[in-house]
């Protein structure tokens, strides 16, 4: 898929995204609802969530779910170089507006390594292979993170986010899971009756 494509592609999903959000405002509730605590038993304690901003589906509900349950939150930050930390975070604790809508940690909050990620998309595919914004964060980031030990990436969508097929790119950090306000997409399964040896750093290497 060439770079023209990809732009194209994310501005019809962004819009397929704010009709969805318009249409089901609290489809955050409703996957919060059906996420299944055993990913946070195999895969936690320390969860990595994300402010929403736009018409992303709200994780908020699911982090304090996940909170509820025992997890350590965390949240992105985009440091000064341009690369992503993530930082401890606990519902109420300031947060930072910064450049793009987004709210971030303050600089003073101390770093932690997530072994559970909530990762925005644009769109996604049953293999994991996902659409985001462009500026490959989560792609850097899990990757350092799947060298360094175990991790597992969960993403969050609308159902309308999901297509037949995305192209993948060399550098695309696939996710492990989806989840959306009908229920859970468990990827590394399929990904495993396609014939995945799990190499690419999913649950195999968790």
């Amino acid at each position: 898929m060439t770079g023209t494509d990809k732009t194209a592609l994310r501005a019809d999903m962004k819009l397929l995204r704010e009709e969805a959000h318009a249409r089901d405002p609290d489809a955050g509730e409703t996957l919060a609802g059906k996420f299944p605590l055993k990913l946070l038993e195999r895969y936690g304690p320390i969860v990595s969530g994300y402010w929403p901003i736009g018409s992303e589906i709200d994780p908020l509900p699911l982090m304090e779910k996940l909170a509820g349950a025992g997890a350590k939150l965390a949240l992105p930050r985009v440091e000064d170089d341009g690369e992503m930390s993530f930082r401890l975070w606990s519902p109420g604790e300031p947060l930072e507006e910064r450049p793009f809508g987004l709210k971030e940690p303050l600089e003073s909050a101390p770093r932690t390594q997530p072994t559970l990620v909530l990762v925005p998309l644009l769109a996604f595919d049953k293999m994991g292979n996902r659409l985001g914004y462009g500026k490959g964060h989560y792609d850097r980031t899990l990757l350092q993170i799947r060298q360094d030990g175990r991790v597992f990436a969960c993403g969050l969508g609308f159902y309308v986010q999901m297509l037949d097929e995305l192209a993948a790119e060399p550098h695309d950090q696939p996710l492990d899971w989806a989840m959306t306000e009908r229920g859970s997409v468990p990827i590394f399964m399929m990904r495993a009756f396609a014939g995945d040896d799990g190499s690419d750093g999913g649950p195999s290497a968790a």
